[in-house]
């Protein structure tokens, strides 16, 4: 399909969510990036929300205001979330969600510490792309929070780079793309990796959130750990259509 059939079909859809025709926009890129260490999470009694609800905690806490998630997608209201979860085989958690510093971790305050990239996206979101960049090694989170809790105002920030853990290209290129047939269907593809074969294990996890109470979660493996990580495996193929009820 060209440049030029392809806007027009998406001026159709633009056209047919303004009439209210088809909810081309009910799904999108909604779903944050961190939820963990917000003040929407925090009941802490001195108003502390960073230390609240840590990134540490969120492995094995449920969020109650919303949720979070590598490369998520979900509906407008946020009732139903699709995000990808990754293990490469040596970090002692999977990957779901961005990993950065609090407020009085990182020198120069709040900092996430990893490298991401949203390279395309139809008004509709009926087409988006987005790029990870998952090291190889196991993640050091740990050093990354003690190095900038060492560091005055005036020093440079410890970012990811500095690690060396990107040395030799040792990671992988994950890539991760949504494409919308009609208003309430997706086509995932991902993860796209390069590096050893087979060394990276993608997870799709879905959430289905059932109240501002609580919640039910239902997930494929979402939540292996490094001791139980052998149910953590590819699907057989890259692509897998899914419709959003």
């Amino acid at each position: 399909m060209n440049q030029t059939s392809e806007s027009s079909a998406e001026q159709t859809r633009l056209q047919e969510d303004r009439e209210g025709r088809a909810a081309w926009k009910k799904w999108g890129p909604y779903l944050s990036e961190r939820q963990w260490g917000t003040v929407r999470e925090d009941y802490s009694s001195n108003g502390d929300a960073w230390n609240y609800f840590t990134h540490d905690h969120a492995q094995y806490r449920a969020y109650r205001w919303g949720e979070d998630g590598l490369a998520g997608i979900s509906d407008n209201r946020q009732l139903l979330c699709f995000a990808l979860g990754l293990w490469n085989g040596r970090d002692p958690i999977l990957k779901e969600r961005l990993f950065g510093l609090s407020n009085s971790e990182g020198n120069h305050g709040e900092d996430v510490k990893e490298y991401y990239f949203y390279l395309d996206s139809t008004p509709t979101h009926s087409y988006m792309k987005y790029l990870y960049k998952y090291p190889q090694a196991a993640y050091p989170y740990v050093p990354i929070i003690e190095a900038n809790r060492t560091r005055g105002k005036q020093a440079s920030e410890y970012e990811l780079l500095d690690t060396g853990i990107f040395d030799e290209d040792r990671y992988f290129d994950v890539f991760v793309e949504y494409a919308k047939v009609e208003p309430d269907h997706r086509l995932q593809s991902g993860p796209g990796a390069g590096g050893d074969p087979g060394a990276t294990h993608p997870v799709v996890s879905q959430h289905l959130v059932v109240g501002p109470q609580g919640r039910e979660t239902g997930a494929e493996d979402s939540r292996c750990r490094h001791a139980g990580a052998g149910r953590c495996r590819p699907a057989s193929s890259p692509w897998r259509a899914l419709p959003l009820l």
